[in-house]
C-alpha cells in the first residue's frame, strides 16, 4: 500500500528541494542563547524567540533545578483526575496577575491552548471574525467549531466592521486577532478593534504569544501597549518565548470563561498537566520581571539600534518598533543563498519561504534577543553589509 504514497512524497519533497523551500532542520550543540554552536563553531544567533534572554538565564535555570527537585518530573495525569499541584495554581495566580485579568488556564502548548478556546464558548448559532494573518494555531483552533467563519482582511478595519455587519444575527461573535503577528512583526490595531468589537457586542481574542514578557512599558503585552488592557475578553500566550523559551501556554481572561473552558476545553480535559519544571520555571520568570524592566528596556534599545542599521545599509524591512524584523527578499532562492552566506560569516538566520510565508514574500526573520550587546548587534550589522552586497541585494 505504500508503494504508490511513497513515490508521490519522493516526488514532492524533490520539488521542495529544487524550488528552495526545502527546510533543513539545523542541529545545536549548546544550550539556547545569543550564541549558540553549530557544526562545531560558534555564531550569533538572530533567529529565535528568546526575547528576553531567559531561556539560559541562571535565576530560571535554578527554578527549574528547585520544582525538579520538589515537585518531581510529571504527573502522568490530566489536570481534573490528579495531574494540579500547588504549584499550578500558583503559576495561574501569578500570570492572571501579571496581565491585570481575572484567572488564567494552563495548557501544554499556546497551540492547544488556541485549540481548546473556541468550541467551548461558539455553537454553530455563533461567529468568529478572524484576521486573515492569524498564526495557524488559531485557524486550526476555529476549524474545530462549528461557528460560521469570517475573514477580515490583515489589519484592515473597514473589512473588519464589514465582517460585524454581515454577522449581525449571529448568537454571540468573537474577534480573533494575533497581538503581534509572527511573519512581519506588526502589531495589531487594538484600539480600532476594540472600538468595534464595543459597537457590534463582540468578543475580543488576542494570541500575545509575541507579546507577553516585553512589549508594553512594563512587559505586559499588547493591550498594554495599545491601551486596552480592560476592554479585551480573552488572551493566549505561551511560556516557550520571552517566558522562558521552553513549553506550555495559557488562556487568561474572564473568570466565567476560564471556568468553562475548565469544564469543557478538550485539549485541557484529554492532555497531561504541565511539567512541574517548566512551571515552576515560568513562576521564576513573572517574578523577575514583575521587579524589574531592565531587559525589556534593554530589548526596545537593541531592537531601535539594529533597525536603524539595516535600514540605513539600504535593506527593505518591514517597519515597526518589534524585535521581529523581516527583511524582504520576496523569492525563495535568494533568501535561503542570503541565510546560508550568513552562516558562513557567523550569523544564524533563517530563511522563511512558501507555505510559511506566502508565495513571492520569502524573507530572512531577525529577531533580536535583550542578551546581544551592542557588539553582536554591530557584528551582524556588518555581516549583513558584506554578503548583501555581494549578491546584490543591496
Amino acid at each position: 500500500m505504500y508503494t504508490k504514497l511513497k513515490k508521490f512524497l519522493t516526488l514532492e519533497l524533490q520539488h521542495f528541494k529544487t524550488s528552495g523551500i526545502y527546510k533543513e532542520e539545523r542541529v545545536l550543540q549548546s544550550p539556547q542563547g545569543a550564541r549558540i554552536i553549530v557544526k562545531g563553531k560558534e555564531v550569533l544567533n538572530f533567529c529565535s524567540n528568546n526575547y528576553l534572554g531567559l531561556s539560559s538565564h541562571p535565576k530560571v535555570i535554578a527554578a527549574a533545578h528547585q520544582a525538579l527537585d520538589k515537585w518531581g518530573f510529571g504527573l502522568s495525569s490530566v489536570r481534573f483526575i490528579c495531574g494540579t499541584q500547588e504549584l499550578h495554581k500558583q503559576l495561574e495566580k501569578k500570570l492572571a496577575q501579571f496581565l491585570r485579568m481575572d484567572d488564567a488556564i494552563l495548557y501544554a502548548a499556546c497551540f492547544d491552548a488556541n485549540g481548546g478556546v473556541f468550541e467551548p464558548f461558539l455553537s454553530e448559532d455563533c461567529g468568529v471574525i478572524a484576521d486573515a494573518l492569524n498564526h495557524a494555531s488559531l485557524i486550526d483552533g476555529i476549524r474545530l467549531t462549528k461557528a460560521k467563519r469570517y475573514i477580515y482582511q490583515h489589519a484592515d478595519m473597514d473589512d473588519l466592521e464589514s465582517k460585524l455587519k454581515d454577522s449581525q444575527s449571529d448568537m454571540f461573535r468573537m474577534i480573533v486577532t494575533d497581538g503581534v503577528f509572527s511573519m512581519d512583526g506588526d502589531i495589531a490595531k487594538l484600539p480600532e478593534i476594540c472600538a468595534l468589537a464595543d459597537k457590534y457586542d463582540a468578543l475580543l481574542l488576542v494570541d500575545d504569544s509575541h507579546a507577553t514578557g516585553f512589549v508594553g512599558s512594563t512587559g505586559r503585552g499588547t493591550p498594554e501597549y495599545c491601551g486596552v488592557e480592560d476592554r479585551v475578553d480573552i488572551i493566549t500566550t505561551t511560556f516557550g518565548k520571552a517566558l522562558g523559551g521552553a513549553t506550555g501556554g495559557a488562556t487568561v481572561g474572564r473568570q466565567e470563561m476560564i471556568d468553562m473552558l475548565r469544564q469543557r476545553s478538550r485539549p485541557y480535559l484529554f492532555s497531561n498537566t504541565l511539567a512541574p519544571v517548566v512551571a515552576g520555571a515560568t513562576i521564576a520568570v513573572l517574578d523577575l520581571l514583575s521587579e524589574t524592566t531592565e531587559l525589556r528596556d534593554k530589548l526596545e534599545r537593541n531592537t531601535l539600534y539594529f533597525r536603524k542599521g539595516m535600514k540605513s545599509l539600504g535593506f527593505n524591512i518591514k517597519p515597526g518598533t518589534h524585535p521581529i524584523v523581516p527583511i524582504l527578499l520576496y523569492e525563495a532562492k535568494p533568501a535561503l543563498k542570503l541565510a546560508t552566506q550568513l552562516l558562513n560569516e557567523g550569523i544564524y538566520v533563517v530563511a522563511f519561504s512558501y507555505p510559511v510565508v506566502p508565495r513571492g514574500q520569502a524573507r530572512i526573520r531577525v529577531q533580536i534577543s535583550a542578551a546581544h550587546d551592542r557588539p553582536d548587534l554591530d557584528r551582524a550589522l556588518e555581516a549583513f553589509a558584506k554578503i548583501g552586497k555581494e549578491l546584490g541585494v543591496i
